[in-house]
């Protein structure tokens, strides 16, 4: 017991707090995803978020702290978004055959994600900086930000709504794609992915690429298209 104690002091002394932490969390989440049979209640994604959360609340750990050493998982995430690149090279000639009704798609879902977002916080009577903020909540979360300090939102609050959104995406893709009948053929796997991506960005994207192949392929085009267009565009709109 003493041994144990004396690695936790030394752990959470060092920047090998956070990137212990966060690979033991994420492999047990991983393990009970399995163990789920793949439940969308079950993502490793959320549970790793929620139990960090509670861990570094648990042992008043501040956020610097833990992401000194959590920013080696963080440096990551650039290579991870540029891998999801193959699976679509692989597809490249459906997509070249596709691009006209792929660049609507991502338009009009752009715009849908957007517009839902401006029509609630209207409604809501939210204060200006988080309807701005609530814009890009459908675009990964570091270009989320930049969008949001150009047109006048919280970029930190932006990061909360798009990784939200994220989540909810992944939990409840699965039972509206069920609703609306989409059928497990290669053009339905396409559909699934390219909508999981378009609303939910790269945290879509995983969980299309843990599925199926063919609609993880189209949800990384989904979110890149996203990241570009809604790059471009609503700096314009709200201009």
């Amino acid at each position: 017991m003493s041994e144990v104690v004396a690695l936790w002091v030394y752990l959470s002394a060092t920047p090998l707090f956070g990137l212990t932490a966060t690979l033991s969390v994420y492999v047990l989440a991983h393990a009970l995803y399995l163990r789920s049979g793949q439940a969308a209640w079950a993502n490793p994604v959320l549970w790793s978020v929620v139990t960090l959360a509670g861990l570094l609340l648990a042992t008043g750990t501040s956020y610097p702290g833990y992401f000194s050493g959590a920013q080696f998982i963080h440096f990551l995430l650039g290579p991870a978004v540029v891998a999801l690149g193959w699976p679509l090279w692989q597809r490249r000639t459906e997509v070249r055959q596709r691009w006209g009704r792929l660049l609507l798609a991502a338009l009009l879902g752009g715009g849908a994600a957007s517009g839902s977002a401006l029509a609630l916080s209207w409604a809501l009577d939210l204060p200006q900086e988080v309807l701005l903020s609530m814009a890009p909540k459908s675009v990964t979360a570091p270009v989320a930000m930049g969008i949001a300090e150009k047109i006048g939102g919280i970029p930190a609050l932006s990061a909360v709504f798009a990784m939200l959104t994220g989540l909810i995406g992944a939990l409840s893709a699965k039972a509206l794609f069920t609703l609306l009948r989409l059928p497990y053929t290669p053009s339905g796997w396409a559909a699934r992915g390219f909508a999981l991506g378009t609303a939910s960005h790269g945290i879509g994207a995983a969980r299309a690429l843990q599925v199926n192949p063919d609609a993880g392929a189209y949800a990384g085009l989904a979110l890149g298209l996203q990241v570009v267009l809604a790059a471009l565009l609503l700096p314009l709109f709200f201009r």
